[in-house]
């Protein structure tokens, strides 16, 4: 099976045909494939390669490893960043063949905690995830190499572990909720013993860090596949283990209204483009607002909004472990949902859109006002706030979209030029008088041939230069003087005695 080649990134094919050139092999390997055989636009392309991460850096100036669990390259191409990453083999296996002969391995803690054993081609296919991820794509000969039989699970759209996935999934828990993922965005079905192996380890999912947990949750609410992605979570009942208020509260009955206008929430998410992927705090009050009602919008209903907030979300977020940065904007953007309502009590509107914040809350506002109030007054006033930004130029800062891809090259620093000090004026010498007037004849002296008058045989110098060194003395912050810790300086006279002055003869 082969792909076009105008599908695949022009600089991804620079980076695969320097790599074989240098007599390594290098293919496109995981996601990408499987989007570009499925029809699909990949979001970035990913190679893997024989060649260690230093022999990398040394083929590509623009190259920076990155990574402590596992050491990865980042090749820069502007704001693009393509990861080329070396074959590696599974360090669980790695480990129970190094085994002595009739030790038996053990088998409690499967849970992978460092992933840096290089490998080969095939090995490196048989360590990843699923199999529609384990296919890679050979430029040069134009075809699909399959180690995993990940081609026909991809044309029947099946979702398949690569190998035992009992065991899969007790070495990274995570693949349960990427399994979820892909089944949820691609539209694939679970395998039934994949299923079935999800059942049995979701208690697993707690062993991982927090912060990895909240960035897969993100990615599932973020991929355009939020409402599914939910409802397989309710029915693994792992929504209990990463949101536990959540779960609680659409397992509980009553509040009818917010479990819908939640769902209907999660609905306008997913139609939004995927080049505009909502942030963070965006998805946080997604979840959060949809059980506050009108309350947080309407001005004239009763209750403090901060209150309102605490009551209602924080519990929420609490229990997703959110950051504090994320948290603040989302407490920040749902208090500002009032000053968006239309009311005649406004403070300072043209203020508001300058906040930088404000693009992120006029979303917010449009999401909850649709599912609460209505579509045409809320895209009315939404309207009017984004006319009101225009006319009085105060445009919100960019807002930084975050995406699943590597993270984009930082901005190179501009350095400034370096100014050269100003020449010092030469000195002057007199050489004669002027016969007419008697006036001195001032010319350029050279630097080495110029002499400063005898202190001893002109008194006026010899002031005028006392006082040029007090002046400098002042400028740099008095006398040095070797008692108080300064260098080649001289030492202070003691207390209650007199310093000897200054002899006139040199």
């Amino acid at each position: 099976m082969s792909i076009p080649r105008d599908q695949i990134d022009p600089d991804a094919q620079k980076i695969i045909k320097r790599l074989v050139k240098a007599h390594h092999q290098a293919f496109l390997v995981g996601g990408c494939v499987r989007d570009l055989l499925l029809g699909r636009t990949p979001k970035d392309f990913d190679i893997a390669t024989s060649a260690t991460p230093p022999q990398i850096k040394d083929l590509f100036r623009n190259c920076r490893i990155i990574g402590r669990r596992f050491r990865l390259a980042h090749i820069f191409f502007g704001s693009k960043i393509i990861e080329t990453a070396t074959f590696r083999a599974n360090p669980r296996e790695v480990e129970v063949e190094g085994l002595v002969e009739g030790a038996e391995p053990v088998e409690e803690d499967l849970l992978i905690r460092r992933d840096n054993v290089f490998g080969t081609a095939e090995e490196d296919a048989r360590r990843r995830d699923f199999t529609m991820n384990g296919l890679f794509f050979d430029l040069e000969e134009d075809k699909v190499i399959d180690y995993v039989d990940g081609l026909p699970d991809v044309e029947a759209r099946i979702v398949r572990t690569i190998g035992d996935p009992d065991i899969r999934f007790r070495e990274d828990p995570v693949r349960i909720l990427r399994a979820i993922k892909f089944a949820a965005r691609l539209g694939f079905t679970i395998e039934p013993s994949a299923w079935h192996a999800i059942l049995r380890h979701r208690g697993e999912i707690p062993k991982c860090a927090a912060p990895r947990l909240l960035e897969e949750i993100y990615r599932l609410l973020r991929g355009g596949a939020a409402r599914r992605s939910v409802e397989l979570l309710i029915e693994t009942q792992i929504l209990e283990l990463l949101v536990p208020d959540l779960a609680a509260r659409l397992a509980a009955p009553g509040d009818e209204e917010g479990k819908a206008r939640m769902w209907r929430a999660l609905d306008l998410i997913d139609a939004r483009p995927l080049s505009q992927p909502p942030t963070n705090a965006v998805l946080l009050c997604a979840l959060v607002g949809p059980f506050m009602g009108r309350a947080i919008l309407d001005d004239a209903e009763r209750g403090d909004p901060a209150q309102l907030f605490d009551d209602s979300a924080r519990p929420l977020l609490t229990s997703m472990h959110v950051s504090r940065r994320d948290f603040e904007r989302a407490r920040l953007i749902m208090l500002t949902m009032r000053r968006l309502w239309p009311s005649k009590r406004r403070r300072k509107p043209a203020a508001l859109t300058r906040r930088d914040f404000f693009d992120e809350a006029l979303e917010v506002f449009e999401l909850l006002g649709t599912v609460s109030v209505g579509e045409p007054l809320i895209a009315e006033e939404v309207a009017r706030w984004r006319r009101l930004a225009s006319e009085t130029g105060h445009e919100p800062p960019r807002v930084e979209r975050p995406s699943e891809g590597p993270p984009q090259a930082p901005r190179e620093r501009v350095r400034q030029p370096v100014r050269e000090p100003a020449p010092r004026p030469r000195p002057m010498s007199i050489t004669a008088e002027d016969p007419v007037t008697g006036l001195p004849i001032f010319v350029d002296a050279p630097l080495e041939t110029f002499q400063e008058p005898e202190a001893a045989h002109d008194e006026p110098a010899l002031a005028s230069d006392e006082t040029a060194k007090r002046k400098r003395r002042r400028r740099r912050g008095g006398r040095r003087h070797r008692g108080s810790g300064g260098e080649g300086g001289e030492s202070a006279p003691p207390a209650g005695t007199l310093a000897a002055e200054p002899s006139s003869s040199s």
